[in-house]
């Protein structure tokens, strides 16, 4: 949530600043605000509540061509939405933009009686604080910084400027990412590689507890105790053409689309179909380790929980010695559980930011318990901090609500628990369906998208004045029909629920009536006659019934029906989910709701 963005070089700053926001603006914000600063230290401040186009109005009348300036997206936490509590917020000569919450803020904000406050947020606590260390001044900037962090209880990713030093930005972090950039004659820092793009492929991701004093030639990195660090030059992956919507209305509908090359990225040098095997280098396990596991605990938050709980239902029939815990994070962070010793954590986070999640995995490392990320963003603080790791590799998701990356994380921790079932002797046989299915899996998903969209954009339309809907599914249907549910609530605001079929005779079936819709999902399977006789009971209710479904034959007098022709069985239900995703998203747009950034909602949930 939020975006730091900034610059020091020869170019004009403003340009730079007004470009990587509106990168930035898919990771939710309700004001924004840059400053820039003259060779003479002159500062040009400009905030603006809503959307960044309110800034961009505010900037061409007041156009500067200064070199260096800080600019910043905020999501409230402390205070309303408003522009005396945007960022960049002022405390004498001193500038900061700040994501994360300063706990400790108002101790701290007793001690600053010099300082008057306008604001309601923890963020212009850290600039007066910062200051007070500053004295105008007298100290190095850098210096001032570190005393003020050293007093900060919380999170922050932090880019101070001042007016005695027009020609240098201290950034640091703690908790909440910061990538500074390596161009030519200029330096750049955000806080997603994505507003870099198209500037420079080099990049420097800064750790937890370090601080960098950055010029327009020079990166200067320590820790908060004056050590110094060897800057780690790494290379931007995202090309430009990754962060545009290539043609499509919306981000959302693009990345829906690109799951046929995604989930293809994610499987590449990793399923060998001639031999019908598994090939994971990234969890760096030997076959002696992989093969003591008997324990595996899911961590995620939203969607990773669900392609997480997912995933467990696959990967409990094929190696049924092993027990599966797929936990929510921001829960299992503070629950006192036991882990068993022949126990592995499978860590799941498209961004690799996710506070409640990397919490999570540093608890679980102090256990000695072995980590293994399941990540998409290459760089992250949970790519770097677990013992090993997959990256999903399905490129950017700029659109809040994540798809593709929920398809490619479900079939990531499947392929290692195939890898488990390998190390431990599971019979070709019993493992073969599985791998074989998967690898035809992008080609599946491009056929289903193709025939499936036209009618589901139709049968949307139909439902767009529903606000209440039930999801229904059975076995690993459940996990997708609770994903489902999560698609159409973040986007459409539609008061949207999942339950298993065997429980609605214990209360949900109370809910069936002419206010809501339920949107089932029938996949072929032992569990199918058990999945129709609780459909009878919806439909002996009056239900308004969407039935998914792979059965060729299905005549249930349903209100409306969207067949998934694949001769594709297991992963029947990751085909479904498809639908659920299209389904949201044209209701959303036949109910004229921003698609790609809707409201309250942050991509990346860098905070508690």
């Amino acid at each position: 949530m939020c975006g730091i963005v900034g610059y020091v070089g020869e170019k004009e700053a403003q340009g730079f600043l007004l470009s990587g926001l509106k990168r930035l603006e898919y990771r939710g914000y309700d004001s924004a605000g840059i400053v820039t600063l003259a060779n003479d230290g002159k500062a040009t401040l400009i905030r603006a509540k809503g959307k960044i186009n309110n800034l961009e109005e505010k900037m061409a009348q007041n156009r500067h061509k200064d070199n260096i300036g800080i600019g910043h997206t905020r999501w409230a936490t402390h205070g309303e939405p408003s522009e005396t509590n945007a960022h960049p917020h002022k405390a004498g000569s001193i500038y900061v933009v700040h994501n994360g919450i300063i706990e400790n803020y108002k101790e701290l904000k007793k001690n600053l009686s010099q300082h008057e406050f306008v604001s309601d947020t923890d963020s212009e606590v850290l600039a007066a604080l910062i200051e007070s260390f500053y004295k105008d001044g007298k100290y190095p900037l850098i210096n001032a910084v570190v005393q003020a962090l050293k007093l900060v209880q919380g999170t922050y990713g932090v880019a101070v400027v001042s007016e005695k030093a027009p020609e240098e930005i201290i950034v640091a972090r703690s908790g909440s990412p910061l990538v500074i950039g390596i161009g030519h004659d200029e330096t750049l820092i955000a806080s997603d590689a994505s507003a870099l793009v198209g500037h420079t492929k080099r990049a420097v991701y800064l750790n937890d507890g370090e601080v960098a004093r950055l010029t327009k030639n020079s990166i200067e990195i320590k820790t908060l105790n004056a050590e110094p660090i060897s800057a780690k030059v790494e290379e931007i992956e995202t090309n430009l053409a990754a962060i545009q919507k290539g043609g499509y209305d919306h981000f959302l509908l693009k990345e829906i689309m690109e799951q046929p090359k995604s989930l293809t990225e994610t499987l590449r040098g990793r399923i060998n179909s001639k031999n019908h095997t598994v090939h994971l280098g990234g969890p760096g396990l030997s076959e002696t380790e992989l093969r003591k596991i008997n324990h595996l605990i899911i961590v995620g938050c939203g969607t990773a929980y669900h392609a997480g709980l997912l995933a467990g239902y696959y990967i409990e029939q094929f190696t049924p010695e092993i027990t599966i815990e797929t936990v929510i994070a921001s829960e299992y962070r503070y629950r006192n559980a036991y882990i068993p010793k022949d126990s592995v954590a499978l860590i799941v986070s498209q961004s690799g930011e996710t506070a409640d999640t990397l919490a999570c995995l540093r608890e679980i490392k102090k256990q000695g318990i072995k980590t293994i990320g399941i990540v998409n963003a290459i760089g992250s603080t949970i790519a770097r901090e677990v013992d090993g790791g997959t990256y999903v590799h399905v490129g950017p998701e700029i659109s809040v609500a994540s798809t593709k990356a929920f398809t490619s994380q479900a079939v990531a921790m499947v392929m290692f628990g195939l890898t488990i079932a390998q190390a431990k002797g599971v019979k070709s046989a019993t493992l073969r369906p599985y791998i074989d299915e998967i690898a035809r899996m992008p080609e599946e998903i491009g056929n289903t998208l193709e025939v499936v969209r036209p009618e589901i954009e139709k049968i949307a339309k139909k439902y767009a004045e529903y606000d209440h809907a039930i999801y229904l599914g059975r076995d690993t249907a459940y996990p997708t029909a609770m994903e489902g549910a999560l698609k159409l609530k973040e986007i459409s605001y539609v008061d949207a629920n999942a339950y298993a079929f065997g429980e609605l005779k214990h209360g949900p079936l109370a809910l069936v009536d002419d206010r809501f819709f339920e949107m089932t999902l029938l996949p072929k399977g032992v569990l199918y006659d058990k999945v129709i006789s609780n459909l009878q009971e919806v439909l002996a209710r009056g239900g308004h019934v969407i039935a998914v479904t792979n059965v060729e034959d299905f005549d249930m007098p349903v209100e409306s029906i969207v067949k998934i022709t694949t001769d594709i069985e297991i992963f029947a239900p990751i085909l479904m989910n498809l639908a659920s995703q299209l389904f949201a998203y044209y209701m959303t747009v036949a109910k004229g709701y921003n698609v790609d950034q809707p409201r309250n909602l942050a991509k990346s949930v860098t905070v508690e």
